[in-house]
């Protein structure tokens, strides 16, 4: 992989950068103690138009956005680059985006391209036979029944496992099919399912028919799964079940057929995250008549399919997973959802090209020496700790010490090159990738973890911490402004991406994370007098945004949301105190800019990073599903929560939106 440093950050003309911080957002005639977001982002919240064909958006949006644009380049630019060696990246991205974009071929086929696959879940005669379909379509990216993967291990970090958990439901959560409030988008997904057997060629009576068994397997699966706060707990998500066992106690689900079929290495054991699901899911395969089964799988053949196929079909499909669901009023423009697609399905071929145009070596070494600064503040405050224990604090800062970071994309990328890829053939294109992706997580099943594999691809405007290889990873699609910016002040960039780094970090130190040890194990590594205070510390945190109402009625799930919250509120403690560190280092850069202290320029930064606008639908959809809170909580309560921030501002009151005790809900 090559560099070329004197032209980091070609950004074609015509596409426009995102915004940057700017006091233009704040709204100065806003107390800051009344209504911190309304003070940092308000001018921005006010003159804000949310885009028709966006359910969210904010600064993640608008990066994300302008990372699409120089996608869009890229593709475009491989697309008409015949002169591309076979199997390289470019070639692959540029064929893949135009079989997507081959619109009048893709409308000539229709259902075509389903027919063999529709036959042969119509043709299933028996149990066994429905389990070979069920893998088989998995290989291909279609869902049913359950999930499977392969991970490290959580209690060998080392080594891949077999992971089988819940699944099979075409709605976000469990709640859609349980929950009173969601009757209506219960009957709205019953018609749209209808349309779709319909739009398939099924008459109406029996696309009705259809709609119906497949609500209520759905619904059946929803009472048999553990709910997403349930789903939190790592210690009871992880069960082994040796091989023959799983054979032997789940007879109708055929687990020789399934591991067979997938390729999956014969192994000790597999890891079965919810046991009663599968025992459940079991007696219902022999309940159901094998009719019922036919009906589920030719819907998710046809839904996992639909955003691909005619318009027809694709029109039906925006209509209740992104109107109903989600409140967005347009579908974006197809050459958006086919880049998106090529990232999601190609992102390492993409990335490379991505990186070698856009990401200079600088912002890696820059945001180096960030994260060390805020490695060595979260050091200290662990060392520190009044709450903690000596035997407890030694653990965690050994875990510090061995924990490592990745920035802007891997040190080699994914090889993509055994995978065909045809201008005429888009739906072909998805399934032989998805099948890759499953292949290449099946095969390593048993084997050493790769420690240099990615989670993310580069142009990702994301960032996240690993427990069980305990590293973080930024990817070069956030190190751009508003999160990173090298033509501002150290106060924006430690509010910025310097919150974000502290966030990862404090990750390890969650609910979830400080489970795992230094070694990426799930073990329990804490004395039960320090656990115990950690609970407590946790659950002022659980009170204080189960407080939030987000919507009339509708409150922030302080459970579901407590790893991300912590996260937050011990990022910016973070980051601050670093920010401090840099300050006293070089007093030279203490000085008001736009009028603004580094302090009050930190937090306004903070908030800045979280402005959002979003639909109501979507927002309730994340106030069930999300494990972080809203963007206008994340922007708000870490900072009017933080010890300093009274000073900051210069009043001694605190804002109506912190913890009503004045308890200081930080955890780290």
């Amino acid at each position: 992989m090559s560099y070329n440093s004197s032209r980091p950050n070609q950004t074609p003309d015509n596409v426009v950068r995102p915004p940057r911080f700017s006091v233009d957002f704040v709204d100065w005639n806003v107390d800051p103690f009344e209504d911190f977001y309304g003070y940092a982002v308000g001018k921005w919240l006010r003159e804000q138009k949310l885009p028709e064909d966006k359910a969210v958006w904010g600064a993640f949006g608008e990066l994300g956005e302008y990372n699409m644009e120089l996608l869009h380049h890229l593709v475009e630019e491989a697309a008409v680059d015949a002169g591309s060696p076979p199997g390289s990246p470019s070639r692959l991205v540029g064929d893949f985006y135009s079989s997507g974009m081959n619109v009048d071929l893709i409308e000539r086929l229709g259902f075509k391209p389903l027919i063999g696959d529709l036959s042969r879940i119509e043709a299933v005669a028996d149990g066994r036979e429905l389990i070979r379909v069920v893998a088989d379509l998995h290989m291909m990216g279609v869902p049913g029944l359950f999930s499977t993967f392969s991970r490290a291990d959580r209690k060998n970090s080392g080594v891949y496992a077999f992971y089988i958990y819940q699944g099979g439901l075409s709605l976000p959560d469990r709640e859609y099919y349980l929950s009173d409030k969601f009757g209506e988008v219960r009957e709205r997904f019953r018609e749209h399912v209808a349309r779709v057997f319909g739009l398939a060629g099924v008459d109406l009576d029996e696309a009705r028919r259809r709609s119906g068994v497949v609500l209520d397997i759905e619904r059946t699966l929803a009472r048999i799964s553990r709910s997403r706060v349930e789903l939190r707990d790592q210690e009871k998500n992880y069960n082994r079940v040796r091989w023959d066992t799983l054979i032997s106690e789940y007879p109708n689900t055929h687990w020789d057929v399934y591991l067979g079929v997938s390729g999956v290495p014969r192994v000790e054991y597999v890891v079965v995250g919810q046991p009663e699901y599968l025992r459940a899911l079991d007696d219902e395969l022999a309940r159901r008549p094998l009719e019922d089964w036919r009906t589920y799988l030719t819907w998710h053949l046809l839904h996992a399919s639909a955003p691909f196929m005619h318009s027809a079909v694709v029109e039906e499909d925006f209509e209740f997973f992104h109107r109903v669901l989600l409140g967005q009023p347009k579908p974006e423009p197809r050459w958006k959802r086919v880049t998106k697609l090529t990232d999601e399905l190609m992102g390492e071929a993409l990335g490379q090209l991505y990186v070698q145009r856009h990401f200079p070596r600088e912002a890696r070494e820059r945001v180096g020496v960030l994260i060390e600064d805020i490695k060595a503040v979260l050091r200290d405050r662990i060392a520190n700790s009044s709450w903690m224990g000596e035997e407890t604090k030694r653990r965690a800062l050994v875990k510090l010490d061995r924990l490592i970071y990745k920035i802007g994309h891997p040190e080699r990328f994914r090889d993509y090159s055994s995978v065909t890829i045809m201008r005429e053939d888009f739906l072909g294109n998805i399934r032989r990738l998805n099948a890759f992706e499953r292949q290449r997580q099946y095969r390593r099943v048993g084997k050493a973890v790769d420690r240099g594999e990615w989670m993310m691809s580069p142009p990702t405007v994301n960032a996240y911490y690993s427990p069980t290889s305990n590293e973080i990873v930024l990817p070069a699609g956030i190190l751009q402004p508003p999160f990173f910016d090298v033509e501002m002040d150290d106060a924006v960039n430690y509010g910025g991406i310097g919150s974000v780094i502290g966030h990862e970090l404090t990750h390890g130190f969650d609910d979830q994370g400080r489970r795992f040890d230094a070694e990426g194990n799930l073990t329990d590594w804490w004395t039960p007098e320090d656990e115990e205070r950690f609970r407590q510390r946790a659950q002022m945190v659980v009170e204080v945004y189960s407080s939030l109402e987000a919507l009339p009625q509708a409150y922030v799930n302080g459970q579901l949301t407590l790893g991300e919250n912590i996260a937050d509120l011990g990022g910016v403690r973070i980051a601050y105190d670093a920010l401090q560190r840099r300050l006293a280092a070089e007093p030279q850069k203490r000085r008001l800019i736009d009028g603004l202290t580094p302090e009050q320029r930190f937090f306004i930064s903070y908030a800045q990073i979280w402005r959002q606008v979003i639909r109501e639908q979507e927002l309730k959809r994340r106030l069930t599903v999300d494990p972080h809170s809203p963007g206008k909580f994340r922007g708000t309560i870490p900072v009017v929560t933080h010890p300093d921030f009274p000073k900051v501002f210069n009043n001694g009151k605190l804002s109506q939106q912190a913890d009503p005790s004045n308890k200081d809900i930080s955890v780290w």
